[in-house]
């Protein structure tokens, strides 16, 4: 399994770059902020890297921490997230956005995200909720301390979403949980 390169940047492009090491040009998928962090062609660069192994390719996934590459791996983990909505997840927020947005279930930021829906964003925050914990810098962590939980305090909107997703799910028709919702927030 390949988990580090370094080598010459011989191209890259928003998606992925070619390195050469001692000869050998691997072509690795990076997010974002990678493609940012890196310097232009001909640079030295060193890369952590998630190896893919599938029955009809082998693909390298590269980032410019490790910790990136440790929230990715724990994205991936997650059901229905596989390495391709990895990247795209950890390229639509930086690491420390992803992981207070995970934190503090703010899931209309993580469905801003390409591909990213609410049920994504869900299984997401109650999947990973603990297990980014490890990952946030003191920054963040000062931060999550200082700003009160806004999740603790619901909107009537998100109040009635939720309890109309729940009613649904139930097998209920949509009109009687609709005047269910209705009723019960009126109380």
């Amino acid at each position: 399994m390949i988990a580090h390169l370094s080598g010459t940047l011989l191209s890259k492009q928003a998606t992925s770059v070619i390195l050469d090491v001692a000869g050998v040009g691997y072509e690795v998928s990076i997010p974002l902020s990678t493609f940012y962090e890196l310097e232009g062609p001909g640079s030295n660069i060193q890369l952590r890297i998630y190896t893919h192994v599938r029955e009809d390719a082998l693909q390298l996934y590269g980032f410019r921490t490790a910790r990136e590459r440790e929230l990715f791996l724990r994205l991936i983990s997650v059901s229905g997230i596989g390495p391709k909505l990895g990247i795209t997840l950890l390229s639509g927020m930086s690491a420390d956005e992803m992981i207070a947005s995970i934190r503090t279930n703010n899931l209309a930021k993580l469905t801003l995200i390409p591909g990213v829906g609410r049920k994504t964003a869900e299984r997401l925050v109650m999947e990973l909720r603990d297990k980014v914990a490890s990952l946030s810098s003191a920054e963040l962590e000062e931060e999550l301390g200082a700003k009160p939980d806004t999740a603790a305090a619901p909107t009537e909107d998100s109040m009635r979403a939720d309890a109309l997703s729940a009613l649904l799910n139930l097998g209920y028709q949509k009109n009687s949980a609709e005047k269910a919702v209705s009723a019960a927030l009126s109380e």
